[in-house]
């Protein structure tokens, strides 16, 4: 009964490898940008023929902003986040599954709370960009609920081969 459905969930992964290469391509997207528009805006104050954008560095930072909160989500996945290992060679097995499912909760709280908060607080926030006043300001924090929201996906699956762990013996 067990293993029919983790062969069922197990034919999802296709979709979590859509969703985490979607996310990596747009963490290239931005660092591409940030480092034309960072060129652009250095030799823009050196060779007079260039020219050096006012939005140059906010642009920059909201770019930078997207980028750290959304490959953050990335390393769920890749289970590459900090963490603590200097017990688990010691630690019985089922008590590290334990802790590890303990961690997934956590995650998945702080998840639905940067998702539900950061939305809150990206849509209620008035206001545009110095350099750019017809650009809301929402641009800005919606780093926050969007990587609240690759987070839970990821999440989800860490969460799936921690649970199937504990009943299949070569899950990861």
């Amino acid at each position: 009964m067990l293993p029919e459905i983790f062969n069922k969930l197990d034919r999802l992964k296709p979709v979590f490898d859509k969703v985490y290469n979607g996310v990596l391509f747009l963490c290239k997207i931005f660092l591409v940008l940030d480092v034309l528009i960072t060129s652009m805006a250095v030799l823009g104050r050196y060779v007079w023929f260039i020219p050096d954008p006012a939005w140059s560095e906010e642009v920059v930072l909201t770019l930078m902003s997207y980028m750290a909160v959304l490959s953050a989500s990335l390393a769920i996945r890749n289970r590459s986040h900090i963490r603590m290992t200097a017990f688990d060679k010691y630690l019985p097995k089922w008590l590290l599954l334990s802790l590890d499912l303990f961690a997934d909760i956590a995650v998945f709280a702080l998840a639905v709370i940067m998702t539900a908060v950061g939305w809150k607080y990206a849509t209620s926030l008035p206001g545009s960009y110095v350099s750019m006043p017809w650009l809301p300001r929402f641009w800005l924090y919606f780093p926050i609920p969007l990587a609240g929201a690759a987070m839970l996906v990821f999440q989800a699956e860490v969460f799936y081969h921690h649970v199937k762990a504990f009943f299949v013996k070569e899950a990861k």
